[in-house]
């Protein structure tokens, strides 16, 4: 990462010692290959000795990050897709002492068929965009040079009860059906996401339901400024918003202080969406979806923002397609589509009418039902 004014950056020490945790079934499958060829030997010269641990099965990196000892490693690397850092973040964040463990700088080297978090930092680094080894070669120049700052999390929570960590994006029908519907394409890389939205168009469906949001500033359109640059660094990839001092128990998890709880209508100074028919629903806190989809071009690493985006009932198949032609070069908003909605918010709660479609958090499934965050 190039250093911006009123940034705060740590440096990873030297020598530096990071776990590794790579999902050798990720993407194409060629993970486990790329870090051998591309990786380790840049990791070498930095002097940067590495601990490999192969994921075996689902919730295998959520285990081992929950109950290790991380003391003797400077840095956790992650060499996957998205779906993987957020078992990783999940994990840190059912730790008894996740307040410190979170401060470890985290690291994602592309190796999935996503990778939107990759494409972000690859983004906000300054570089011109990359895909497959162009980018994991990128992200390894960043690792390599030990800068790292802080980035937000966002907090959800279901009216099942769960309590979930996304550092990416919460998504509700299409978006959410594409990437799902396409994981049987895996192996085709970032080609599975072409395949799967040109499926999901040939069906396209309308989802019923209510939308809020707390706007994020005093002007729609504006993100609020950035936090206090004075504040301590958190870990490379990933932070949190802290409760206020004194309402948390040691130990607890930092209190959702901008929700009630979902049983309640939302705040008086919330805004309900007039309409509830959806053909989808993104918050999303990075600049990329994917490698190829600049989604949120205003979006930086720690904006304390979440950036909203719904597309409302009634667009033509012609138009979704133009606009995610657009997305690849982040001109979507330009097109000024009608359907089209974006906007900055702080918190957000979307209830479904019905169990139908598909949510995802960071890419992955969840069941449909009230959430917020």
């Amino acid at each position: 990462l190039s250093p911006r004014p009123g940034d705060s950056y740590g440096v990873l020490p030297r020598p530096c010692r990071a776990l590794v945790l790579l999902n050798p079934q990720s993407g194409a499958g060629r993970a486990l290959e790329d870090f051998r060829a591309v990786v380790q030997p840049m990791l070498a010269d930095a002097d940067i000795a590495t601990t490999i641990f192969i994921t075996e099965r689902p919730h295998h990196a959520h285990e081992k990050v929950r109950d290790e000892d991380l003391s003797q490693w400077d840095t956790v690397v992650v060499m996957a897709g998205d779906g993987l850092l957020y078992e990783v973040v999940n994990g840190l964040m059912e730790r008894p002492d996740w307040e410190e463990t979170m401060k470890k700088p985290l690291c994602i080297l592309p190796g999935g068929s996503g990778n939107a978090l990759a494409a972000s930092i690859n983004h906000y680094a300054g570089n011109d965009h990359v895909a497959k080894k162009k980018l994991l070669t990128n992200c390894t120049f960043i690792l390599c040079k030990g800068l790292h700052t802080q980035m937000d999390l966002v907090s959800l929570s279901t009216a099942s009860g769960k309590r979930l960590f996304s550092f990416l994006g919460f998504g509700w029908g299409f978006i959410s059906d594409v990437d799902i519907d396409s994981e049987k394409y895996r192996r085709l890389g970032n080609a599975r996401f072409t395949l799967g939205t040109l499926q999901c168009l040939a069906k396209l469906r309308v989802y019923q339901g209510r939308l809020s949001y707390l706007p994020a500033g005093p002007e729609q359109g504006t993100p609020p400024a950035p936090r206090d640059p004075h504040a301590p660094v958190t870990n490379g990839q990933a932070g949190h918003i802290l409760p206020p001092a004194g309402t948390e128990a040691a130990g607890a998890l930092p209190a959702d202080s901008l929700l009630v709880p979902l049983c309640q209508p939302v705040p008086e100074h919330w805004t309900v969406v007039p309409e509830e028919e959806f053909v989808t629903v993104y918050a999303i806190y990075q600049s990329h979806l994917g490698t190829n989809l600049l989604m949120a071009p205003a979006a930086r690493l720690h904006d304390g923002c979440i950036h909203l985006f719904y597309l409302k009932a009634g667009i033509s198949r012609v138009a979704l397609l133009k606009l995610f032609l657009a997305m690849a070069r982040g001109t979507h908003l330009d097109l000024n589509c009608p359907h089209l909605c974006y906007v900055p918010v702080r918190a957000f709660r979307l209830e479904p009418r019905a169990a139908t479609g598909i949510m995802t958090v960071d890419g992955e499934a969840l069941a449909c039902e009230p959430v917020q965050g």
